[in-house]
């Protein structure tokens, strides 16, 4: 299909070592099986230390979970089974990468957590600089016209860039790790100083989200690994492993069209 063939040509690597796409337009929408050597994508554990250098540089995202069937005071009737997503902050605190939060329990998510409710975390790559060269094509002047980035609220190509949601349950951090735990968060939120343990104003503790699934979206599927990546591959990254990538747009002067990040 013509569509297809455009999507191809407008896709961005999320490894710098990817090789050019292949013809065969069926990786569009599926990973190329693995002896394929012609067409090299991410692997999964690739993936996950592009992931785990998100989670060291990303300091906000969205909490998902559920009300109970329960209605609370000041919550509408019928809420039970519904999801919520809130922005919540969030600190790379630990080797392991489980996630690690100031929960204030008066918040809705930790409420709903303690309620019993399932909890994830979803988180995507914002590069700080925008491209030098954005992403255009003839596909998107055949049915939106002309392409005009004055009429582009986002400056780069959000769908293109690699993003992902981590699955688990909620974890308090033991007194013997809280000192520790208080000057990473702090030195990642300066402002939640005041809402430290034993603060005068809402009653808090640190938690960890101890991650037992991660779902990941690299970018585009003809050249991006999408899919679930195992467990023991996103804890079993190390420090070093992450701080060796880049992710696009880390740099100034990067091209959404380029491989090389």
């Amino acid at each position: 299909m013509r569509f297809l063939s455009s999507l191809s040509f407008i896709s961005l690597a999320a490894c710098s070592h990817v090789a050019e796409p292949a013809s065969d337009q069926q990786y569009v929408f599926n990973n190329p099986p693995a002896s394929e050597s012609s067409y090299k994508i991410p692997t999964s554990y690739e993936s996950a230390v592009l992931g785990r250098r998100i989670l060291a540089l990303t300091p906000l995202g969205t909490l998902s979970t559920v009300f109970p069937d329960s209605s609370g005071p000041r919550q509408p009737d019928g809420l039970g089974g519904m999801p919520l997503g809130l922005m919540e902050y969030v600190a790379d605190c630990e080797e392991d990468g489980n996630p690690s939060f100031l929960a204030i329990k008066i918040g809705t998510s930790f409420k709903n957590v303690d309620a019993g409710s399932n909890i994830s975390l979803a988180q995507e790559w914002t590069p700080p600089y925008p491209p030098d060269k954005r992403i255009k094509s003839t596909w998107s002047n055949w049915f939106f016209g002309s392409d005009d980035d004055s009429k582009d609220r986002v400056p780069y190509s959000a769908v293109n860039l690699p993003r992902y949601s981590l699955l688990g349950y909620i974890e308090k951090v033991d007194e013997a790790s809280v000192k520790a735990m208080t000057s990473c968060y702090v030195d990642t939120h300066p402002d939640s100083k005041y809402w430290l343990p034993g603060n005068p104003i809402h009653a808090s503790e640190f938690v960890r989200l101890v991650v037992t699934q991660v779902y990941w979206i690299g970018g585009f599927g003809d050249r991006a690994y999408i899919g679930w990546i195992p467990v023991d591959e996103w804890k079993n990254v190390t420090r070093k492993e992450w701080e060796a990538v880049r992710l696009p747009g880390e740099k100034k002067g990067w091209n959404e069209w380029s491989l090389d990040l």
